[in-house]
């Protein structure tokens, strides 16, 4: 017996990410590809989730999350992003970051509404608006600056648009939008009355002294912005799975009533881990920033010794590199040649574009020790570019 698979999915495949971890695991390589730290947790938050555990905190929470959690976020919100938020009524703890994004898409768009995406984008973001009927549209940025346009973000709105979507810092670029850029989006996004979501998981994470912006602290965008936060990356608990949303008070309603329909509620012990971690002294988050620059120092230093020119990222833990030079016909190819050739294993930069400018890029993510990374650059070595 056979059935017919939806229309939803016809057109999806299983993304280059993880066909390059496979391949990776299959040789014994190192894998610089997928976004998996291998960093520790730190012991505030694996000790907060094992004292919840063992206190009983086993069973559903409410769908927005619990509240000590909630309040710890809008402390968080207010220190660090200037945000001020009613954690009664403007945050909702959610399954990841990414159940976040797929809540807010089914809580406001319908089939064939317009998503815009500025590439080079995540993959995850574009998968999951497809799987949900809607229209990709596209704003590309150009290397190596990746800087916002506005007459290019004019110009890529269509009638049916409704949204538009982003990562800052960028995961693959690392591109961190400025103020002045945020101001564009205010601009457009009112005049065009569109729903802005700003995905900033990696938002602790930037370099050479640049600082992040929450696009809902720009202008009037908090009125219309659903920001997308978690802790996977600050506190390397990637299977977790627990993130949040924040937004004004009509919005976030409608994302928990969504997110109650499609998760219940996020990991119940783990929103207790995190609690904790939140409570970590500001020192913690100046030495993430610290060794993840350091990381970064390490692997950009080796691409630019063998040929791999990087475009040296503001911030996230990946790095974009040039292979437009190697004798391959495209990036997927460039990425499975390398990994044949020195073990290390990367994503094609076409999984980030639906153009033609990710067939010269590659990108690489850091978020390794030291030592990894290290033994990767001697690898990469083998290339004799």
């Amino acid at each position: 017996m056979t059935f017919q698979t939806s229309n939803r999915i016809a057109g999806l495949q299983p993304s280059d990410i993880r066909l390059m971890t496979r391949h990776c695991e299959r040789i014994g390589g190192i894998n610089l590809g997928q976004g998996i730290g291998d960093l520790p947790t730190p012991p505030l938050v694996r000790e907060g989730a094992i004292k919840a555990i063992l206190g009983g905190h086993n069973t559903y929470t409410p769908s927005e999350g619990i509240l000590a959690l909630r309040i710890a976020i809008a402390e968080k919100l207010q220190r660090d992003n200037a945000l001020n938020v009613d954690p009664e009524k403007e945050i909702i703890i959610s399954s990841g970051t990414t159940g976040a994004f797929a809540a807010t898409l089914t809580a406001f768009l319908n089939p064939g509404d317009g998503v815009l995406l500025l590439e080079p984008y995540y993959g995850y973001h574009l998968n999951t608006i497809l799987l949900s009927a809607l229209e990709p549209q596209y704003v590309t940025l150009k290397a190596p600056e990746f800087s916002l346009n506005e007459e290019s973000l004019r110009a890529a709105i269509r009638p049916n648009t409704r949204a538009l979507v982003f990562c800052t810092p960028s995961n693959p670029s690392g591109k961190i939008f400025s103020k002045n850029e945020l101001s564009i989006v205010d601009r457009v996004a009112k005049e065009h009355n569109l729903l802005v979501i700003s995905d900033e998981i990696y938002e602790y994470i930037t370099y050479d002294g640049h600082k992040h912006i929450s696009p809902a602290s720009v202008g009037e965008l908090s009125e219309r912005t659903v920001s997308i936060m978690g802790f996977s990356k600050t506190f390397s608990i990637t299977g977790w799975r627990v993130g949040y949303a924040v937004a004004k008070a009509s919005l976030a309603n409608s994302i928990n009533l969504v997110n109650d329909l499609l998760y219940v509620c996020a990991p119940a012990p783990l929103q207790h881990g995190v609690t904790a971690g939140l409570k970590a002294a500001p020192e913690y988050f100046q030495e993430l920033r610290n060794a993840y620059q350091r990381k970064r120092d390490i692997l950009c230093d080796g691409l630019e010794a063998v040929g791999l020119t990087p475009l040296i990222p503001q911030g996230a833990y990946y790095v974009l590199a040039n292979i437009a030079h190697l004798d391959y016909p495209n990036a997927k190819a460039a990425a499975l040649g390398l990994l044949e050739r020195t073990g290390i294993a990367s994503i094609p930069g076409s999984a980030f574009y639906q153009g033609s400018e990710g067939e010269g890029l590659i990108r690489f993510c850091f978020a390794k020790e030291d030592s990894v990374l290290r033994d990767a650059v001697e690898r990469l070595r083998k290339l004799n570019l």
